[in-house]
């Protein structure tokens, strides 16, 4: 009797867990097929037609990642882009499945999974726009799962007895390619470093054979970006380590202070990111935890560790996992958070970190359904629900302007406009296609033309997937900061040619540019405008120039000094 329940109780998580995979796979498919382009999506679309090693700003695989749906179907459109990125994402939230898994049993596991199945910046950020996080959280993820096997073996008193396996030399392969999705994969690597250096039973890796055979693995998987690199004067590590963290030079540095507000709006800016109902018990069982190890640390002390916990759980054994998921998240939650108050960070670069915490989370939500089941499950259901209808919400509104004020009886009368609209940030590229295609001038502008240049590296991906199917023509960047354009294109091709210069409206209003790009050119004169539309209200409005006979090839430097003087 007690196998058939056995097996019963089986079949209901396993079609579970498969309920929230299909479930999460077909809501991501929706928001891929409808939602608009981003800057960012339409900079790495260009990253899959300059194929290369490496690449200024970002390692290799989010070119893979955003081609494969091109590679597989053959056609180029917003959701084959997006394709690689919904199939990986599923792929990641199994092997945080069997993470947790792994440490904590299947309850948990299926927990931790309904928890990240509900936070929208995982299923947006890591499962629907083309990123360098898609490519980044799978083989990280994909490396705590080898690492759990590693460290945490199946077997009574497991830490006592640890031995190093080969499983190591797996792990510096994982852990290189999660640096090949980006560079966030290092700090992973640091962190499993500082675990075994932490952990007393660990530290045998460090006189390991395989540990230094998964050094020299690491190293050969990280190939494509050290040849790239060696080939381009470590431009990307200067790029990264130093060149990022300095303001553009049209921006006046007010204060060079470290500000403690700022950190609380990074922190605040991660909450909702996360959803509160899931960013605040996170934040929570993270300090917890944290304690508990500093606790154990400075007293020899267990703190903050249940009794239903330490009946079912070998107590040393618990805790040095829950050492383990702690060097593998707090630095980026805490680091990143802690630098948002010296300088501006993207919002998604401490996410890897908060994903790796769910581990926690999802232990601790199990000791909380002891006591009160209901609650967990509601806790769970309705946050799923919100946050769905949420993203729903937006989605429409960013594809049909929903919350414009249309009309005097708008219930959002002067409440979303597009001067305080982030979501105008993506450009529907078809009408601005459509809007070139019906215009007699503009055809003959770009027919007329041998390369189109703007002044953003992030606006040239977007218009070239726009215009590239009414003529297949270079689009590049004329800036200061051109990324990935100083190697793409030789401008010394396009002198004695005519090129078309298209920008938006609030760049178009800054005279320095024009003034700046009408040097190259014999004629320098404005062709028409492109005004794209969403709910019957112009969101953005396109200029374009016909830029005549270019004289001499392009300086980023003598651009800036242009600029400043």
């Amino acid at each position: 009797m007690s196998i058939i329940q056995n097996k019963l109780k089986s079949y209901h998580w396993r079609k579970s867990v498969i309920w929230l995979l299909l479930t999460g796979l077909i809501l991501r498919s929706i928001i891929a097929f409808w939602l608009f382009p981003g800057y960012d999506e339409g900079y790495y679309y260009l990253y899959t037609r300059h194929l290369d090693w490496s690449y200024f700003d970002h390692p290799l695989l989010v070119a893979l990642t955003t081609n494969f749906g091109i590679w597989i179907t053959g056609i180029t459109s917003l959701f084959t882009l997006r394709f690689g990125t919904v199939i990986l994402y599923t792929g990641s939230l199994c092997l945080l499945y069997l993470t947790s898994s792994r440490l904590f049993g299947h309850q948990t596991a299926k927990l931790t999974l309904a928890i990240v199945s509900v936070v929208p910046i995982f299923n947006i950020g890591f499962g629907v726009i083309t990123l360098p996080d898609s490519p980044l959280i799978f083989f990280w993820t994909a490396s705590l799962y080898c690492a759990t096997i590693e460290f945490f073996p199946n077997h009574s008193n497991s830490n006592q007895n640890f031995r190093p396996t080969y499983r190591l030399a797996v792990l510096g392969i994982l852990v290189g390619l999660t640096c090949l999705g980006k560079y966030h994969g290092f700090i992973l690597g640091l962190g499993l470093i500082g675990f075994c250096l932490t952990s007393p039973p660990h530290r045998c890796v460090f006189i390991s054979r395989w540990t230094g055979l998964g050094f020299i693995l690491f190293i050969l998987t990280l190939f494509p970006l050290w040849f790239w690199n060696l080939n381009h004067d470590w431009i990307s590590f200067q790029f990264q380590l130093l060149n990022r963290f300095e303001p553009p030079p049209e921006e006046e540095v007010l204060s060079s202070g470290y500000s403690l507000l700022n950190v609380f709006f990074v922190f605040l800016t991660g909450l909702g990111l996360l959803f509160p109902t899931i960013g605040i018990p996170l934040w929570w069982v993270v300090f917890k935890s944290s304690l508990s190890q500093l606790q154990i640390l400075f007293n020899n002390k267990l703190f903050g560790i249940s009794k239903k916990v330490k009946n079912k759980f070998n107590e040393y054994d618990f805790l040095k996992k829950q050492l383990f998921i702690l060097w593998v998240s707090l630095p980026l939650m805490l680091g990143f958070t802690l630098l948002g108050g010296k300088q501006q960070i993207l919002v998604t670069w401490p996410i890897p970190g908060y994903w790796s915490a769910t581990l926690l989370l999802g232990f601790y939500s199990v000791q909380w359904k002891q006591h009160s089941s209901n609650l967990i499950r509601w806790w769970i259901r309705s946050t799923g629900i919100i946050t769905t209808a949420i993203l729903l919400l937006l989605l429409l509104h960013t594809t049909k302007g929903t919350f414009y004020k249309i009309n005097k009886y708008s219930p959002f009368l002067y409440f979303f406009t597009p001067q305080n609209d982030p979501v105008t940030e993506l450009i529907d590229i078809k009408q601005l296609r459509n809007n070139f295609a019906e215009s007699s001038e503009l055809m003959n502008a770009l027919s007329e033309t041998d390369f189109i240049f703007t002044n953003a590296y992030y606006l040239a991906g977007l218009i070239d997937l726009a215009l590239r199917p009414l003529k297949d023509i270079p689009v590049t960047c004329f800036s200061y900061d051109m990324r990935g354009f100083l190697f793409w294109y030789d401008t010394n091709q396009w002198v004695g040619k005519d090129g078309l210069y298209i920008t938006l409206e609030q760049f178009d209003k800054m005279p320095h540019l024009k003034n700046d790009f009408s040097r190259y050119f014999k004629e320098f004169k404005e062709v028409g405008t492109v005004s794209i539309r969403l709910g019957g209200v112009v969101v953005n409005i396109f200029h374009i120039y016909k830029a005549k006979t270019f004289l001499k090839p392009y300086s980023p430097e003598e651009s800036f000094s242009f600029y400043k003087n």
